[in-house]
Protein backbone atom coordinates (compact mmCIF):
# COMPACT_ATOMS: atom_id res chain seq x y z
CA UNK A 1 0.00 0.00 0.00
CA UNK A 2 0.75 3.57 -0.43
CA UNK A 3 -0.18 7.23 0.41
CA UNK A 4 -1.36 9.33 -2.66
CA UNK A 5 -0.76 12.78 -3.24
CA UNK A 6 -3.84 14.89 -2.49
CA UNK A 7 -4.87 17.44 -5.39
CA UNK A 8 -5.05 21.22 -4.15
CA UNK A 9 -8.01 23.65 -4.68
CA UNK A 10 -7.40 24.87 -8.17
CA UNK A 11 -5.90 22.04 -9.23
CA UNK A 12 -8.36 21.37 -12.51
CA UNK A 13 -9.12 17.61 -11.86
CA UNK A 14 -10.81 17.94 -8.89
CA UNK A 15 -13.36 19.88 -11.18
CA UNK A 16 -13.93 16.61 -13.44
CA UNK A 17 -16.71 13.91 -13.17
CA UNK A 18 -15.40 11.03 -11.95
CA UNK A 19 -16.92 7.96 -14.49
CA UNK A 20 -18.79 4.83 -13.59
CA UNK A 21 -17.26 1.78 -12.56
CA UNK A 22 -17.88 -1.66 -14.13
CA UNK A 23 -17.79 -4.89 -11.93
CA UNK A 24 -15.32 -6.63 -13.35
CA UNK A 25 -13.11 -3.42 -13.29
CA UNK A 26 -13.84 -3.58 -9.94
CA UNK A 27 -13.06 -6.71 -9.12
CA UNK A 28 -9.75 -6.52 -10.57
CA UNK A 29 -6.68 -6.50 -9.14
CA UNK A 30 -5.50 -2.59 -9.75
CA UNK A 31 -8.44 -1.37 -8.70
CA UNK A 32 -8.31 -3.14 -5.23
CA UNK A 33 -4.96 -2.13 -4.78
CA UNK A 34 -6.06 1.48 -5.68
CA UNK A 35 -9.17 1.06 -3.04
CA UNK A 36 -6.61 0.26 -0.40
CA UNK A 37 -4.07 3.05 -1.29
CA UNK A 38 -6.79 5.15 -0.97
CA UNK A 39 -7.93 4.15 2.53
CA UNK A 40 -4.47 4.77 3.33
CA UNK A 41 -3.52 8.04 2.75
CA UNK A 42 -6.83 8.95 4.01
CA UNK A 43 -6.01 7.65 7.38
CA UNK A 44 -2.54 9.12 6.82
CA UNK A 45 -4.33 12.83 6.05
CA UNK A 46 -6.35 12.31 9.16
CA UNK A 47 -9.50 12.49 6.91
CA UNK A 48 -13.14 11.85 7.63
CA UNK A 49 -13.76 10.67 4.01
CA UNK A 50 -11.60 10.79 0.32
CA UNK A 51 -13.01 10.31 -2.93
CA UNK A 52 -11.07 8.86 -5.71
CA UNK A 53 -11.16 12.48 -7.35
CA UNK A 54 -9.07 13.77 -4.46
CA UNK A 55 -6.22 11.53 -5.43
CA UNK A 56 -6.39 12.05 -9.13
CA UNK A 57 -8.36 8.90 -10.13
CA UNK A 58 -11.17 10.07 -11.60
CA UNK A 59 -13.71 6.81 -10.82
CA UNK A 60 -16.65 6.89 -8.64
CA UNK A 61 -15.10 5.51 -5.69
CA UNK A 62 -14.50 7.12 -1.87
CA UNK A 63 -13.50 6.09 1.62
CA UNK A 64 -15.42 7.19 4.65
CA UNK A 65 -14.47 6.70 8.17
CA UNK A 66 -14.44 7.98 11.21
CA UNK A 67 -13.10 6.64 14.78
CA UNK A 68 -12.49 9.32 16.73
CA UNK A 69 -11.01 11.62 14.64
CA UNK A 70 -8.71 13.89 15.82
CA UNK A 71 -9.78 16.53 13.42
CA UNK A 72 -13.48 16.19 14.32
CA UNK A 73 -13.69 15.09 17.66
CA UNK A 74 -17.82 16.15 17.70
CA UNK A 75 -18.49 13.57 14.45
CA UNK A 76 -20.05 10.69 15.48
CA UNK A 77 -17.97 7.59 14.96
CA UNK A 78 -18.48 6.07 11.02
CA UNK A 79 -17.13 2.16 10.55
CA UNK A 80 -15.02 1.98 6.79
CA UNK A 81 -17.57 2.16 4.33
CA UNK A 82 -15.74 2.13 0.70
CA UNK A 83 -18.73 3.35 -1.53
CA UNK A 84 -18.20 2.66 -5.63
CA UNK A 85 -21.28 4.06 -7.81
CA UNK A 86 -22.77 5.67 -5.09
CA UNK A 87 -25.96 7.86 -5.70
CA UNK A 88 -27.68 9.69 -2.84
CA UNK A 89 -31.48 10.70 -2.52
CA UNK A 90 -32.63 12.93 -0.58
CA UNK A 91 -35.65 12.01 1.47
CA UNK A 92 -37.80 14.85 2.96
CA UNK A 93 -36.78 18.54 2.86
CA UNK A 94 -35.18 18.96 6.46
CA UNK A 95 -30.79 20.24 6.09
CA UNK A 96 -29.09 21.25 8.60
CA UNK A 97 -26.45 23.91 8.94
CA UNK A 98 -22.64 21.78 8.45
CA UNK A 99 -19.66 23.19 9.22
CA UNK A 100 -16.90 21.75 6.60
CA UNK A 101 -13.56 21.55 5.88
CA UNK A 102 -11.74 19.20 2.52
CA UNK A 103 -8.04 17.75 2.59
CA UNK A 104 -8.40 19.14 -0.46
CA UNK A 105 -9.17 22.83 0.66
CA UNK A 106 -6.41 22.61 3.63
CA UNK A 107 -6.86 25.40 6.41
CA UNK A 108 -10.37 26.49 5.76
CA UNK A 109 -13.69 25.80 6.95
CA UNK A 110 -17.14 27.16 5.65
CA UNK A 111 -21.23 26.72 6.57
CA UNK A 112 -22.52 24.22 4.12
CA UNK A 113 -26.53 23.07 3.91
CA UNK A 114 -26.81 19.70 3.81
CA UNK A 115 -30.09 17.50 3.97
CA UNK A 116 -30.54 15.76 6.76
CA UNK A 117 -31.80 12.39 5.73
CA UNK A 118 -30.63 10.35 1.98
CA UNK A 119 -31.20 6.73 0.63
CA UNK A 120 -28.10 5.49 -0.52
CA UNK A 121 -27.56 2.98 -3.24
CA UNK A 122 -23.99 1.84 -4.01
CA UNK A 123 -21.96 -1.16 -4.46
CA UNK A 124 -19.00 -1.95 -1.77
CA UNK A 125 -15.56 -2.61 -2.63
CA UNK A 126 -16.50 -6.64 -3.73
CA UNK A 127 -19.59 -5.28 -6.37
CA UNK A 128 -22.13 -6.00 -3.14
CA UNK A 129 -24.78 -3.90 -2.87
CA UNK A 130 -25.69 -1.72 -0.62
CA UNK A 131 -28.73 -0.06 0.01
CA UNK A 132 -29.63 1.97 3.51
CA UNK A 133 -30.45 5.27 5.10
CA UNK A 134 -28.11 7.50 5.89
CA UNK A 135 -29.00 10.46 8.44
CA UNK A 136 -27.96 13.61 10.64
CA UNK A 137 -24.10 14.26 10.24
CA UNK A 138 -23.24 11.43 8.75
CA UNK A 139 -25.28 11.89 5.70
CA UNK A 140 -23.46 15.65 5.66
CA UNK A 141 -20.26 13.24 5.57
CA UNK A 142 -21.64 11.63 2.87
CA UNK A 143 -22.88 13.96 0.83
CA UNK A 144 -19.39 15.87 0.90
CA UNK A 145 -17.42 12.57 -0.57
CA UNK A 146 -19.97 12.03 -3.10
CA UNK A 147 -19.74 15.98 -4.38
CA UNK A 148 -15.99 15.45 -5.09
CA UNK A 149 -16.99 12.44 -7.63
CA UNK A 150 -18.96 15.13 -9.21
CA UNK A 151 -16.30 17.84 -9.36
CA UNK A 152 -17.78 20.05 -6.64
CA UNK A 153 -15.61 21.24 -3.32
CA UNK A 154 -17.60 22.17 -0.28
CA UNK A 155 -16.63 25.64 -0.98
CA UNK A 156 -18.94 25.98 -4.14
CA UNK A 157 -21.72 24.76 -1.84
CA UNK A 158 -21.26 27.46 0.74
CA UNK A 159 -24.41 29.78 0.07
CA UNK A 160 -22.89 33.43 2.45
CA UNK A 161 -19.02 33.30 2.27
CA UNK A 162 -19.00 35.25 5.51
CA UNK A 163 -19.16 31.60 7.27
CA UNK A 164 -15.60 31.01 5.30
CA UNK A 165 -12.97 31.13 8.33
CA UNK A 166 -9.56 29.38 8.74
CA UNK A 167 -9.03 26.39 10.60
CA UNK A 168 -7.71 28.35 13.84
CA UNK A 169 -10.08 30.68 13.78
CA UNK A 170 -13.23 28.72 13.06
CA UNK A 171 -11.94 26.87 16.69
CA UNK A 172 -11.79 30.14 18.12
CA UNK A 173 -15.22 31.55 17.00
CA UNK A 174 -17.24 28.73 16.06
CA UNK A 175 -16.55 25.46 16.80
CA UNK A 176 -18.26 25.73 19.95
CA UNK A 177 -22.00 26.98 18.62
CA UNK A 178 -21.14 24.07 15.69
CA UNK A 179 -20.44 21.40 18.38
CA UNK A 180 -24.42 22.51 19.91
CA UNK A 181 -25.99 22.11 16.20
CA UNK A 182 -24.19 18.94 15.93
CA UNK A 183 -25.49 17.52 19.25
CA UNK A 184 -28.81 18.79 18.37
CA UNK A 185 -28.36 16.89 14.91
CA UNK A 186 -27.50 13.64 16.81
CA UNK A 187 -30.30 14.13 18.91
CA UNK A 188 -32.64 13.72 16.38
CA UNK A 189 -31.32 11.74 13.31
CA UNK A 190 -29.41 9.65 15.39
CA UNK A 191 -26.23 10.27 14.07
Amino acid sequence: MASLPILQLGHPNLRLRAREVLMDELLGDELQHFIDDLIETMHAASGAGLAASQVDRQVRICAIEVKDNPRYPYKPNIPLTVLVNPILEPLGCDRFDNYEGCLSVPNLRGLVKRHAELRLTAWDRHGKPIERVIRGITAGTFQHEVDHLDGLLFIDRVEDTRSLATWDQWKAHHEAAFVETVRNVVQRYGS
